[in-house]
This record gives structure tokens, C-alpha cells and sequence, in this order.
């Protein structure tokens, strides 16, 4: 079995969502981390004890052992620490959103190309409990046509937090950017592009220099119309997932519980139930054969992403995130900002 070594550059949300999974997969090597805050070399080596933590990006980008890196910094980072990633010869992650312009993905994508390497976004809400379950309630066909599709992603947080970039007004912040990247990803991966967008883009919190709140609609040829809404001051909890068909209706509450499992610590090698989700959110099907039904959860795992990875680099299967399709959640971001700006809709092209 050869192993590939990987280097991750970042490691504040490389921490959370991108160590753990890398670590927890056989053909994966854990290999060089890049940080140079203090506090987090320290939980690093206290995490990843055989893994090397540097202090400067060429140490992983000179290095020939290593073969993919990991790009998971401030999105006005990402397009040159990939293209340096190429540049260097690696494989290439990049944590979402890919880049902050069409034409800096379009540019990675043919560098990648010309090079014979392999680079994509990390889309793991494609991995998901939640977004998995909708996948099958849609194949199994019970709600007959589908008409609506509306997908949330809410917080409650009514205050800026200090010292986070994504709370400053540069290129790539905002919440569109940031849980718009999600939700648009799953939405194309489900259904692909619309005909047309109409986007409603808000700063709502007092004080707050980004957009915290967007309404997107995307328009189908097929009269299906699927709402994306996120935003930072939803206290209540509203459906995760609402779906509207010609025979029934499927609501869905609640979130995927790998992040919260995370983010107090636990680990996917360590965790027997690992993205498991508790039966009090299950979603309910109703149909007027079947009368309401919960549906149990499919089970999340974001190991399945870089599974994934490691089989396209080796064994050259199919890639689950393919980079064009990352590139496409920036080209409907752009379009969500040109609708809001001219307040209609817009044609996807």
C-alpha cells in the first residue's frame, strides 16, 4: 500500500476539519503541519506527536516527500498558496471557498491541468448526515416532482468577533463566501445550474463591516425553485431542510453532529458513532400514501472526502469534488452579488 504524505497549511479551521480526517485515514500520512502561532503548534504536537510542525510554507512546499497539501488560510490566500502548491508539484486542497474570482480558479484548474496534477475544494458538507439523507429521499422518488427545495444554515451570533478576518471587509469574507459556499455546493450537486439567480444580500448586526445574511433563489427549467438562506441572527431553530414535491413533503431540523463532536474534541478515530445523528432530529416524510413517516439519518463522515482524495491521486478513480465544480460555487456567488446589486433576477449563462 503506498502511503501519501500530507502537509496541511493552516491550522486554526485545519485543526478542526482537516487533521482529524487526514489522521484517521490508513493511506494518509499526517506528515508536516505549517503554523506559526504558538498556541497552535503546541495542541499540534500534543495532537500529531509523529507529525513535523513548521514555521515557514517552503518547508512543505520544498519538500519532495511531500505529495498533497492542504490549503486552509484566509480566503484571499487561497488562489496564491495554491498556485504555489502546484507550482511546487503537489496535489492540491483547498478549503472552500475555492477561490474569491472565476478567473482565479479558472487559472489553478489549467495550471493543475497542464501539470498533471489533481487539485479540488474541500466540500465536505457533501458528507454530511443531513445532506446524504436528502440524496436518498430524492432518489426513492416518493415525493413525486419536486417544486421547492429550501436549504438553511443559520447562527446566532450578534456581535463581531475580535481578531477574526472573516469578521473584516476584504475580498472573499461575508457570510456568502463562508455558509454560502455550502449551501450553493450542495444545492448545484443536487440539481446542477439554474437558469437563473435572484439574491437578497444583507448586513443585519449592528456594527458589522460583511454580509451576515442572504436570501438566494435559483431558478430551474423544470419549475423547480430552490431557496438558500443563511444568516447570523436566527436564534429559533427553523428547518434545516424543507422539500416540496407533487405527492408529499419532507422537513428536516437540526444539524449534521460532526462539527459540534469536533469542536469538543472527540475524534473520528476514536469514535465508534462517528457522525451518527440522534433520533430526535431524524427528518419527516409526509405523503398522502404513507401518511408521516421520520426517515432515519444516513451517517455522516468526512473521511469519506479524503478517501476519496487518496484513491484519485493512486488509483486514478473519479474525484467526488470535482474542481470544476468547486470553480461553479464561485461563479454563482458572483452572480448572487450582481443580482442583489441590481435587486432582480439575473440569467446564469
Amino acid at each position: 500500500m503506498k502511503k501519501l504524505k500530507v502537509g496541511i497549511i493552516g491550522f486554526g479551521n485545519g485543526r478542526i476539519f482537516h487533521a482529524p480526517f487526514i489522521d484517521a485515514i490508513e493511506e494518509l500520512e499526517l506528515y508536516k503541519i505549517y503554523t506559526r502561532n504558538e498556541e497552535s503548534k503546541r495542541i499540534a504536537n500534543e495532537l500529531y506527536p509523529q507529525t513535523q510542525v513548521v514555521s515557514e510554507t517552503r518547508d512543505i512546499f520544498e519538500d519532495d516527500d511531500v505529495e498533497l497539501v492542504v490549503i486552509s488560510v484566509p480566503n484571499t490566500y487561497h488562489y496564491s498558496l495554491a498556485k504555489e502548491g502546484l507550482e511546487s508539484g503537489k496535489h492540491v486542497v483547498v478549503e472552500k471557498p475555492f477561490t474569491i474570482t472565476t478567473e482565479e480558479a479558472d487559472e489553478l484548474i489549467a495550471l493543475a491541468t497542464d501539470k498533471n496534477l489533481f487539485i479540488t475544494t474541500y466540500h465536505n458538507r457533501r458528507f454530511d448526515s443531513d445532506y446524504k439523507t436528502i440524496n436518498k429521499v430524492l432518489e426513492s422518488k416518493e415525493l413525486g416532482r419536486l417544486v421547492e427545495f429550501e436549504s438553511h444554515y443559520d447562527r446566532f451570533r450578534n456581535f463581531q468577533r475580535e481578531n477574526a478576518w472573516r469578521e473584516e471587509k476584504q475580498p472573499g469574507s461575508g457570510i456568502l463566501y463562508d455558509l454560502g459556499a455550502h449551501l450553493i455546493d450542495q444545492a448545484l450537486a443536487l440539481f446542477g445550474m439554474p437558469e437563473q439567480i435572484y439574491a437578497d444580500v444583507r448586513i443585519q448586526r449592528d456594527g458589522s463591516q460583511i454580509d451576515d445574511n442572504f436570501e438566494i433563489i435559483l431558478y430551474y427549467d423544470s419549475d423547480l425553485k430552490v431557496t438558500l438562506k443563511s444568516g447570523m441572527l436566527v436564534k429559533a431553530k427553523l428547518p434545516k431542510y424543507i422539500l416540496l414535491g407533487h405527492e408529499g413533503s419532507y422537513v428536516k431540523y437540526g444539524l449534521d453532529p460532526q462539527e459540534a463532536a469536533l469542536k469538543e474534541g472527540r475524534l473520528p478515530r476514536n469514535c465508534d458513532n462517528w457522525g451518527v445523528e440522534d433520533k430526535t432530529i431524524w427528518g419527516e416524510r409526509i405523503t398522502e400514501k404513507d401518511g408521516s413517516q421520520l426517515i432515519k439519518s444516513e451517517v455522516g463522515d468526512y473521511r469519506e472526502f479524503y478517501q476519496n482524495i487518496y484513491d484519485v491521486i493512486v488509483n486514478k478513480v473519479d474525484p467526488i469534488v470535482k474542481p470544476e465544480e468547486g470553480r461553479d460555487v464561485i461563479y454563482i456567488i458572483e452572480a448572487a452579488l450582481k443580482s442583489n446589486l441590481a435587486g432582480k433576477r439575473i440569467n446564469i449563462k
